[in-house]
């Protein structure tokens, strides 16, 4: 079966994908990408000794892709085999307390995001304003004022580049710049191009639980300054992300919990998406397997194939870890680290779409075990796949010291496998639901790629509705204009049933479906709160609240109409 791409995918294909003779036109197919991509990934094979199948990982690589079963992340896409070979999706960056180490981070951010990757940075480390500076006797202008230059220097690159330029930006809320932090983005016209996440240690938590205060500490001394009521703190927080989605909190210490290679260094931001914690100048490349693509249908029913699932979690644990080493790194720093955690994240698409087929509602409790039985089979395989790898090519290098370094335990690949990212982009071109995100709507205009509109109608509307025998013209026209199908005559309440979409699903179902993915889950869960216009701050806060109870390691909220350019979500997940 050849390639079969939507004219959705084609559109972002042509437009970000394809190798281009300048400004002319493309000189590539999708096939070609797909091709392009396959060759030079597998050349990886040649490393690890003379008898490596290397044309036969390259077929295998390519029949992934373009069965649209499994796609890398953008930059892989776009990137491998063509001249600038960075392959990775997001970086984490130190900025550290001093000018120097502060432009630095500025220089490889450009650096960085030239090269088509999208950067994470915690600001914590930096002297709250006002604070002494001793080197001139002058006072600092603290966090937020540094933050900009980042932010500028994003806005005069990103017209260069493949994509525009993503950042995310971290601040522990015991920082005594907390308050300024959180309340930056009440203009609009502040941080474009950041998304914003408040680091919630298990101190505030605590004090949150018990309604008291907690100290603010100064980085510079490690000593208190001053106090704050967590209450008050927190309600500040659930009330801006109420108004424009951000900031959105990361559980800091937990994420740290679950740090696999402590004895490198602490966790202290994300990528830009937030389901990619990092260690300073460690980055990360992603890929996702389409669930939609992992059904086979016994009779009328659609049952989900683990068999076919589980050779694609192999093909794609060895593609992702080939990448590694195939990526030409920004800098000597991300270089080593790189190769010295060996981290891949691979993850999902087209959950929504798995369990339309399997008739089972989104948010409901079996939609709940649906994904606990789907990830926890996907990280065991994961798992399996990387300690195969490490049989033929050896455990990651910073192996010894870390968390798997203990006895009768089998040595891995890679410090960590599993992330689900939200994959934007990633989704139009496989032509399924994002991520792990009930469908939008079954009938939407997509704004994306610089302001390009595309509409769509989900596509498995029309299968259910053959098999529910209530398919017309007329019923698929009432739909794409707006129609709601719960309220359409002769529809039956089981396929009504099935069709939800974003605002359908309880805040507090939304954090459920989360929390599900992320038990099973190395890195982190992207994964958007939706809510309606008319939600309230309280209904912020439940979700905030619950997400922690349940284990997550972050949460995002967005209530519908809240910033001007929305579209679907308002992040770009070109970087997934």
């Amino acid at each position: 079966m050849g390639l079969v791409l939507t004219p959705n995918a084609l559109t972002v294909l042509e437009r970000r994908y394809l190798k281009r003779d300048g400004p002319g036109g493309r000189v590539e197919t999708p096939e070609e990408m797909f091709r392009r991509v396959a060759v030079n990934i597998a050349h990886a094979e040649s490393l690890y000794g003379q008898g490596a199948d290397i044309k036969g990982r390259e077929e295998e690589f390519f029949r992934a892709m373009t069965e649209l079963v499994f796609l890398p992340n953008s930059p892989t896409l776009m990137n491998a085999g063509r001249r600038l070979q960075q392959l990775a999706a997001c970086f984490v960056l130190p900025v550290e307390d001093s000018i120097d180490s502060i432009f630095d981070s500025v220089k490889n951010t450009a650096v960085i995001h030239q090269s088509g990757g999208g950067t994470g940075f915690s600001f914590s480390r930096l002297r709250p304003a006002d604070d002494i500076v001793g080197s001139t006797g002058g006072l600092a202008s603290g966090p937020v004022s540094f933050m900009r230059v980042f932010n500028a220097a994003t806005e005069a690159i990103k017209q260069g580049g493949t994509r525009r330029g993503a950042n995310m930006g971290v601040l522990r809320v015991d920082h005594p710049d907390i308050v300024s932090f959180v309340t930056v983005k009440e203009d609009p016209a502040e941080f474009v191009n950041f998304n914003l996440s408040v680091a919630l240690t298990g101190e505030f938590m605590r004090a949150l639980e018990q309604d008291r205060d907690y100290a603010l500490i100064n980085p510079r001394t490690g000593a208190a300054a001053g106090r704050k009521g967590a209450r008050e703190v927190f309600d500040l927080i659930v009330l801006c992300a109420w108004r424009n989605g951000e900031p959105g909190v990361l559980f800091i210490d937990r994420i740290n919990e679950k740090n696999p290679t402590p004895h490198i260094g602490r966790i202290e931001a994300t990528n830009p998406c937030g389901e990619q914690p990092l260690l300073a100048f460690e980055p990360c490349n992603l890929g996702s397997i389409n669930l939609g693509k992992m059904m086979a249908k016994d009779g009328k029913d659609w049952r989900i194939d683990y068999e076919k699932l589980k050779k694609t979690i192999k093909t794609a644990v060895r593609f992702l870890d080939d990448v590694i080493d195939m990526s030409r790194y920004p800098v000597p720093e991300i270089d080593r680290m790189a190769k010295g955690n060996r981290k891949i994240g691979l993850g999902v698409m087209g959950f929504a779409d798995m369990l339309v087929r399997l008739r089972i509602p989104y948010g409901s409790e079996r939609s709940l075990m649906a994904a606990e039985d789907v990830m926890r089979f996907l990280e065991e395989a994961a798992w399996e796949a990387s300690s195969g790898l490490a049989g033929e090519r050896g455990p990651f290098p910073n192996f010894k010291g870390s968390v798997f370094d203990s006895p009768g335990r089998k040595p891995v690949r890679n410090a960590t496998v599993t992330t689900v990212a939200p994959t934007g982009t990633l989704s139009i071109i496989a032509g399924c639901s994002s991520g792990i995100e009930p469908h939008y709507s079954l009938s939407f205009t997509r704004r994306v790629l610089s302001g390009v509109e595309m509409s769509e109608l989900n596509p498995l509307l029309e299968e259910v509705a053959r098999e529910e025998g209530v398919y017309s013209v007329e019923l698929m026209d009432y739909v794409k204009t707006g129609g709601d199908l719960k309220k359409r005559p002769g529809v039956p309440d089981s396929m009504k049933k099935i069709f939800v979409t974003a605002f359908d699903v309880k805040p507090e179902d939304h954090v459920r479906v989360q929390a599900a993915f992320q038990k099973y889950t190395d890195n982190a869960v992207s994964k958007t709160i939706n809510l309606p216009e008319d939600s309230t701050p309280e209904d912020v806060k439940r979700a905030y609240l619950l997400a922690y109870e349940l284990g997550c390691k972050g949460v995002t909220v967005y209530r519908s109409g809240t910033r001007k350019e929305q579209v679907l979500t308002c992040k770009d997940t070109l970087y997934c």
